[in-house]
């Protein structure tokens, strides 16, 4: 099959375009019928369609190509099936309570979309793209290839089975509220986003192997170590923008607040480790510093109740329990002079 050339030879144009098109279509459906099931899933379902776009038109389907597209199509595919079910069971996302009924806002999380989703896709892209096929390609098999294959099983694994996991525990009425402190959650608070993480870079660790290896020169060498540009956007956008900074401060502040389990939940803070997996014995007996710098719980993420804490929700709610102890007080010394 002849390679297909369109607008540009690293196909960033035409997915870029398709990208857009096909998150437009969804946020029309989503704006108009004030539907939320549909958001994640046009995310995921479009790392499949670009993967499966670019390896069509490059006409060349080596080894490399063929395992590197199927690595993002796995990832999107069972991502996305996952939300949906997810959401479906829920039955609405509260992220967009706030910006449902708003045209632009809404549409700002699209464009967002849209964007991580074309960055994301890079490595598979520039991959497939005729810049780089042109040039002969190393056997698949290398080293960089082999440890990409490991890392994106060893990722796929930890984000798919805690994802389970935790909706599995969630999903029992008496743990509701609780601590989610089983299976994979009591190494890392967070494996699903460390999962995810290695994937995106065991992705780009496969797709620069003709670059690393020699077999690809000029813009296309320099093009397919730029694509790391997706995992590192993939890795800014859960640690600084929209992971762990609304799961970890904001979520300790509203069970402080509204005294959900406060103490378990900080007492699971202090032994496990926000990221990177790690043995919970050790991790609660380590020095400061070293959470704060090697194990990246930055300061960004820590809840401190005498700093962060609405002290007015804290009083009230302490107000209410005193009333209630007091009424059940109340209540057992009239059964008991009955």
């Amino acid at each position: 099959m002849a390679e297909v050339h369109a607008l540009d030879n690293y196909y960033l144009a035409i997915t870029l375009l398709i990208t857009i098109a096909y998150q437009l279509f969804f946020f029309s459906i989503a704006f108009s019928l004030k539907f939320d099931k549909l958001t994640d899933f046009a995310g995921g379902t479009n790392f499949v369609v670009l993967a499966i776009i670019t390896l069509a038109f490059s006409g060349h389907h080596n080894a490399r190509q063929v395992v590197d597209s199927l690595f993002i199509m796995i990832w999107g595919a069972r991502l996305s099936g996952f939300l949906l079910f997810r959401i479906i069971k829920t039955g609405k996302d509260d992220r967009f309570d706030d910006k449902r009924d708003k045209f632009f806002p809404f549409l700002g999380f699209w464009v967002f979309q849209m964007f991580w989703v074309w960055t994301v896709s890079l490595p598979v892209t520039i991959l497939n793209s005729p810049n780089v096929t042109q040039y002969r390609q190393p056997s698949f098999g290398t080293g960089r290839d082999i440890a990409g294959v490991i890392l994106f099983t060893i990722g796929f694994l930890m984000e798919s089975v805690s994802d389970i996991q935790k909706y599995q525990f969630r999903s029992k009425p008496e743990n509701k509220g609780k601590v989610c402190d089983v299976g994979l959650f009591v190494w890392t608070r967070h494996p699903n986003y460390f999962g995810e993480i290695i994937i995106q870079f065991s992705i780009f660790m496969i797709a620069v192997s003709p670059a690393a290896y020699g077999y690809v020169h000029g813009g296309a060498y320099s093009a397919l170590y730029a694509s790391i540009l997706g995992a590192f956007f993939l890795t800014i956008l859960l640690m600084f923008v929209s992971g762990l900074p609304l799961q970890e401060r904001p979520g300790a502040k509203k069970r402080y607040e509204s005294g959900n389990h406060w103490e378990s939940f900080s007492e699971y803070s202090k032994r496990t480790s926000i990221l990177i997996p790690f043995p919970p014995q050790l991790y609660v007996r380590m020095p400061t510093i070293l959470k704060r710098t090697i194990f990246l719980e930055f300061p960004m993420y820590v809840f401190d109740p005498a700093k962060h804490a609405d002290q007015g929700k804290v009083q009230e709610r302490q107000a209410e329990e005193g009333a209630a102890d007091s009424r059940n007080e109340q209540t057992q010394d009239g059964e008991a002079h009955e």
